[in-house]
């Protein structure tokens, strides 16, 4: 089983990239986390969002199809903490692994939205993507304490 993040866009940043090792670190299977990024297309609108959907289903494809797959979009369920503690261990109690997808400046098309299992809002805000990186880092961190039963998560 595995947990990783595809995310469109450069690398993280410095700020981010020590931001996410601090939740890495204290990561342990089955919520570790990895991540692959997409390169930004160099078209605009809809063109960019086209080329840049197709780069992250090719990663989706062969055998990581049965992946179960969460979008993060403004415009997907807003859920507690608590909630996607659950929505990250069925899966996995199940052998699935999972992809978190982060889309570009654009967005992503309809097929990406089909292929997602579940599209979580992180807010109705529109947020930087590499500080939308730390705090998925950050959520996943705390869903597995959450599932652990430990206590970084106060109710």
């Amino acid at each position: 089983m595995a947990l990783r993040a595809l995310a469109v866009g450069r690398k993280h940043e410095s700020w981010v990239a020590e931001g996410i090792a601090r939740y890495e670190k204290r990561l342990k299977k089955p919520f570790d986390l990895s991540w692959q990024l997409i390169p930004h297309s160099a078209r605009e609108g809809d063109a960019a969002r086209d080329e840049e959907s197709a780069r992250l289903l090719e990663r989706l494809g062969g055998k990581n199809a049965a992946d179960y797959v969460i979008l993060l979009d403004e415009r997907g369920k807003a859920v507690d903490s608590p909630t996607l503690a659950a929505r990250l261990q069925q899966p996995l109690d199940s052998s699935r692994n999972i992809t978190l997808i982060i889309g570009g400046a654009y967005g992503v098309n309809p097929e990406v939205h089909q292929r997602a299992d579940f599209i979580w809002s992180l807010s109705p805000l529109v947020f930087p993507h590499q500080l939308v990186r730390l705090i998925l880092a950050e959520q996943v961190y705390r869903s597995q304490e959450i599932a652990g039963r430990r206590p970084y998560h106060h109710e």
